[in-house]
């Protein structure tokens, strides 16, 4: 039997089939409820409740007392409805309201997803979750204390595994020994989630997502929270690459647009191979945005890739007439020995 949730003081209404904890159920309609190790440990997803009453299937969880539970306290994360419920607690409305960890992780899965693009499923430690918003990094720190920044390719409910989309950089430390040493299991550590790239929903602007190579993971990411948070605005993501083979995700990329009437998907070749028969849009990515909104007066844009690309859509965009404070972007700068992810605005 399925509950209805209130949360106080947003309004925000939930419904959490029978099975889940309330935290659970937040997540998945795409509501961004404040957690941490999401096992009762750590006392982050604590809430009051209101009205309603709950339990604990595995009993009383170690990070709430008798007292707490007395005055109305529950941990959402652990909490299943009896009835329905009115609970307060205090919505993640931006990147300053998430606690910035440094975590090991295990490298749990490894797939190449094309000639120079691998991806990385990191597993955390049983007692630990990381709670982002959609679009932001992670800094992978190396033994010698140097960091490399990446992008999560994942939307916020689905934290089981945080994926990460790499790009091979010949003479790269670390991108080299993704591709020739690194096996399944290694240990790493991270510093994240980072950076003031991320979905903004309170908007109700048409959304446009540009990507430039792996800049696809952070717009992946976007994209199924979107989707899972039940978004109606208008989403167009371009996605800009050498050749047909760099398109690594593109079946993924039509499957959304196939299936969500308000996504629309635009991959822009600007190298097409011979063999790639290719018949849609080629040139540079950017172009094709300004070709097919001359007025982006009323969009919100986000970008991520190179450097150069970010550079030249910004001047062509705010000759489109898009306001500065509607782009978001996230400049990946590549190097010999760095590959860092470097915020804008």
């Amino acid at each position: 039997m399925s509950h209805t949730v209130t949360i106080q003081p947003s309004g925000h209404k939930i419904v959490v089939e029978q099975g889940e904890s309330v935290l659970e159920a937040g997540l998945r309609e795409g509501f961004a409820l404040p957690y941490g190790c999401r096992n009762g440990a750590c006392g982050s997803c604590a809430g009051k409740l209101l009205a309603g009453r709950v339990h604990y299937p595995d009993g009383k969880p170690a990070a709430i007392t008798d007292d707490e539970i007395a005055q109305g306290k529950a941990l959402l994360c652990q909490a299943r409805p009896d009835s329905d419920l009115e609970v307060e607690i205090r919505e993640v409305g931006a990147a300053k309201d998430i606690q910035v960890k440094v975590l090991p992780c295990r490298v749990a899965a490894m797939d190449k997803l094309s000639h120079d693009v691998m991806r990385l499923k990191l597993k955390l430690p049983a007692t630990e979750r990381l709670q982002f918003l959609a679009g932001q990094y992670i800094d992978i720190i190396l033994r010698d204390g140097r960091r490399r920044g990446f992008s999560l390719a994942t939307a916020p409910h689905e934290d089981d595994f945080l994926e990460l989309h790499i790009r091979h950089v010949p003479g790269g430390r670390f991108t080299d020994h993704v591709f020739t040493d690194m096996k399944e299991k290694t240990i790493l550590r991270f510093e994240g989630p980072l950076g003031s790239f991320f979905l903004r929903e309170e908007s109700d602007r048409p959304i446009i997502l540009m990507g430039g190579g792996t800049g696809f993971a952070p717009l992946k990411g976007m994209t199924e929270h979107a989707i899972a948070a039940g978004l109606e605005r208008p989403i167009e993501i371009y996605w800009g690459v050498r050749a047909k083979r760099d398109l690594y995700l593109h079946d993924l990329a039509e499957t959304w647009a196939r299936e969500h009437e308000n996504i629309r998907y635009v991959p822009v070749l600007s190298e097409p191979a011979e063999e790639d028969e290719w018949s849609g849009r080629t040139g540079f990515v950017h172009q094709a945005v300004s070709e097919d909104h001359p007025d982006l007066s009323g969009h919100e844009v986000y970008m991520s890739g190179p450097p150069a690309m970010i550079e030249a859509a910004r001047t062509a965009f705010a000759s489109c007439g898009l306001p500065d404070e509607f782009l978001f972007y996230d400049s990946f700068e590549y190097a010999s020995d760095t590959l860092h992810a470097l915020d804008g605005n």
